[in-house]
């Protein structure tokens, strides 16, 4: 049952990455570009990567639905630790590389500001990451 919660966890986190980076891409990029560059050709190329990174989060959900309806596919711990290790780097790799960001932050700097709704998303990935990585190291012991 835990594996189970934590793949419909996942499976809404990547669903609404899914969902900010994909269907709402204007609205994503407008939070990561301050208002004065929102009308250069760089404020494009960020809204159609935005679609881009969506597609990962939606292929990453998808999988997660996928293996709660039918986890019997992976029927061994350490297939089931493998694939939740894999779901930690999607995590992590989202967290990790926010990190510099934020940290140049702190001397006002950073290619986008690392607050408010950006820090929830930093936050949510350190702790999705820390639960997935957890779980995969249990089922592979």
């Amino acid at each position: 049952m835990m594996l189970e919660t934590l793949l419909v966890m996942n499976f809404i986190w990547f669903g609404l990455g899914f969902h900010a980076f994909s269907l709402r891409s204007r609205v994503f990029a407008k939070m990561m570009v301050p208002k004065d560059y929102r009308d250069t050709p760089a404020f494009e190329i960020l809204v159609a990567s935005g679609r881009f990174l969506g597609g990962f989060n939606l292929a990453f959900a998808l999988l997660c639905f996928l293996l709660v309806w039918n986890l019997n596919l992976f029927p061994a711990d350490a297939q089931r630790g493998l694939l939740l290790l894999v779901i930690a780097v999607a995590h992590g790799t989202q967290f990790a590389f926010n990190v510099p960001i934020a940290l140049q932050n702190r001397h006002g700097g950073g290619a986008w500001k690392v607050t408010g709704k950006m820090l929830f998303i930093f936050l949510v990935d350190l702790i999705m990451t820390l639960l997935n990585l957890m779980a995969a190291i249990l089922l592979l012991l």
